[in-house]
């Protein structure tokens, strides 16, 4: 799999041969991590802060650090970096409809 930015999209080669983008703004807003989605307890409530807006550095990626061979988790311009994306989860993020 090959992973890159091309301006203002990420650019996923699969194992498989074929290709995907999806926009960093999408990328973001679907971001997996706690503080962005929430935490469930053992009852299946899910606590999550409030939303607040989004700059925009927090639509420009730093980098992308690899995690294993399953998953990605970009750096944002903004410091946010807790967000760790399976490539399964990606591929939903860039497989839904718009």
């Amino acid at each position: 799999m090959d992973i890159q930015q091309i301006g203002t999209e990420l650019a996923v080669k699969w194992d498989d041969g074929t290709e995907s983008f999806v926009s960093l703004e999408n990328l973001r807003r679907h971001c997996p991590c706690a503080g962005c989605k929430g935490e469930m307890d053992v009852m299946g409530n899910v606590y999550k802060m409030p939303d607040k807006p989004l700059s925009p550095l927090a639509f420009q990626l730093r980098q992308i650090a690899r995690v294993g061979s399953y998953a990605i988790q970009p750096v944002w311009a903004d410091g946010h970096a807790s967000g760790i994306f399976s490539f399964d989860y990606l591929r939903k993020i860039i497989d839904r409809p718009a």
